[in-house]
């Protein structure tokens, strides 16, 4: 019932809506999405968006509170929330932007992304999610790894996101496999283990030859007849080779954790145990809720 809402947490990125809407026990009601993701957004359409997946459990009269996290505070989202510079915690309950709003049963609020200035780097949506690791792992110090279209790794230390670095591997991934020379041999699906586990092999060994190595794929498929579900697993491995190549500093000797959606997570796991890394894999779905949570909960001690 819409009376049971204590408040209701957003996920909103470039291409999806997730609504978790949270009873006063603490446990998720509902769980709602849609691909009203802010890129197909106007600057006119974000409530109407947000109602429209959520308004039939809102309450009559009264107000919810509304903590949203990713690129809905972004230069393109509904309101801009001001990058955090690091060393900094993940989340700074004081610095959350209020969204002013037609329906009163809102009370909105957007929690800022992170920023590091040397080298340059952003993020918007995995603050939370570390957040949220760190609510569940409480005084962990180590790298986290958070994979998807813009992998993050991240150093965290005495609960402060200390440093970070992102790799466009996702992006990578669906650009080359999709749209270049490449989509005559790579199938959109399937896998094929030993084909990745050779192209990590090659990336990390070589990175250097990356672009060599992913012209070979066309080759194979012409001359050698290489399966369209190997060729998606080998560049899999190759992107995911040079990812860790340039990410050593970060990872080696360091305890690590993998934050993310099942697939993605496990690629990495795989990887990284291939070079005697063992690391614990945390549902990205999971982190973006205990982080909201932490969050809500300090809005609801008057610290925001």
């Amino acid at each position: 019932m819409s009376g049971d809402i204590a408040w209701i947490g957003l996920d909103w990125g470039t291409t999806h809506l997730r609504a978790m809407l949270v009873g006063r026990d603490g446990g998720i009601l509902h769980e709602l999405t849609s691909a009203d993701g802010v890129v197909t957004l106007g600057p006119d359409g974000f409530e109407p968006a947000l109602l429209a997946l959520i308004g039939a459990h809102l309450p009559p009269s009264g107000s919810v509170a509304v903590i949203a996290c990713g690129m809905v505070g972004s230069s393109i989202g509904w309101r801009e929330a001001p990058y955090r510079a690091v060393p900094c915690a993940p989340l700074d309950p004081g610095t959350t932007v209020g969204i002013p709003v037609n329906d009163p049963r809102l009370s909105l609020k957007i929690l800022p992304g992170l920023s590091q200035s040397n080298p340059p780097d952003v993020m918007r949506g995995e603050e939370t999610q570390i957040a949220g690791f760190l609510a569940t792992h409480p005084g962990w110090d180590g790298i986290l790894c958070l994979p998807g279209t813009h992998s993050k790794w991240v150093e965290v230390s005495a609960g402060e996101v200390v440093s970070f670095q992102t790799f466009m591997t996702g992006e990578l991934f669906a650009l080359i496999g999709g749209q270049s020379v490449l989509r005559h041999t790579v199938a959109t699906d399937g896998w094929d283990e030993a084909a990745f586990a050779g192209g990590l092999d090659d990336a990390l060994a070589r990175p250097e030859r990356l672009a060599a190595h992913l012209f070979r794929l066309r080759a194979a498929g012409i001359l050698e007849g290489l399966d369209g579900h190997a060729a998606r697993a080998r560049l899999s491995g190759l992107l995911i080779g040079a990812e860790l190549a340039a990410a050593r500093p970060y990872w080696l000797g360091r305890q690590v954790a993998i934050i993310g959606a099942e697939t993605v997570a496990a690629a990495y796991q795989t990887a990284l145990a291939a070079q005697g890394l063992p690391a614990e894999v945390v549902a990205g779905r999971d982190a973006v809720f205990a982080g909201l949570a932490a969050a809500a909960a300090n809005i609801a001690g008057g610290r925001a």
